[in-house]
């Protein structure tokens, strides 16, 4: 699947912000309020909730528009930058430290699982632009893909069904089904055996 840019702050906000391009929003007023508030929420009822609380957790992301299938396990310690970004199906897991970066949806399927410190990064910047407008990418992490500990998924990049990202490795392109990747630019290391329940 080619990257899918869903987002360009350079459509989406006047150059009439600020004369240095570099000073410009790159997301509305309102989208900007409504992450504020989302911040403060995450802080004061998500973070603080007790571990095994993941009915409420997935509560909370609902309250602010996330897609969320049961049985989700999201801990307390994950970080999702727009609720109102997220589809999740049944059963997937989000570890103390992962990071969903999604100004754009990310869809992760069913028993999709991010590991401790896992990074899901949704945006980028075009570097090419003289203003250097921010590029948001639609992603998806295909049911029983797997991202491990400290792992780094990057802009536009999807996972395909039952695909595996190893420890600390950074998918730069797509990742085939039931194929394992390790490495910074991670290659495809061996193939995995297909199952689902």
């Amino acid at each position: 699947m080619p990257k899918q840019v869903h987002y360009n702050a350079a459509e989406h906000i006047s150059e009439d912000t600020a004369a240095d391009p570099y000073l410009r929003p790159a997301f509305s007023l309102s989208s900007r309020v409504r992450r504020m508030v989302w911040n403060i929420c995450w802080l004061l009822f998500y973070r603080p909730s007790p571990r095994p609380f993941h009915a409420w957790r997935s509560f909370l992301l609902r309250l602010f528009g996330a897609t969320m299938g049961p049985n989700c396990h999201f801990y307390p310690g994950s970080k999702i930058w727009a609720p109102w970004n997220l589809i999740c199906a049944d059963q997937v897991t989000a570890a103390d430290g992962a990071e969903i970066y999604n100004p754009a949806p990310v869809e992760l399927g069913s028993h999709a699982i991010l590991s401790q410190q896992a990074y899901l990064c949704g945006a980028t910047h075009d570097y090419d632009d003289p203003a250097f407008p921010l590029i948001a990418y639609r992603m998806t992490l295909g049911p029983y893909a797997w991202v491990c500990a400290r792992a780094s998924v990057a802009p536009g990049v999807n996972l395909a069904e039952g695909a595996v990202l190893g420890l600390g490795s950074v998918a730069t392109r797509n990742l085939d089904a039931w194929s394992i990747y390790a490495g910074s630019p991670a290659v495809k290391v061996k193939d995995r055996r297909p199952h689902s329940h």
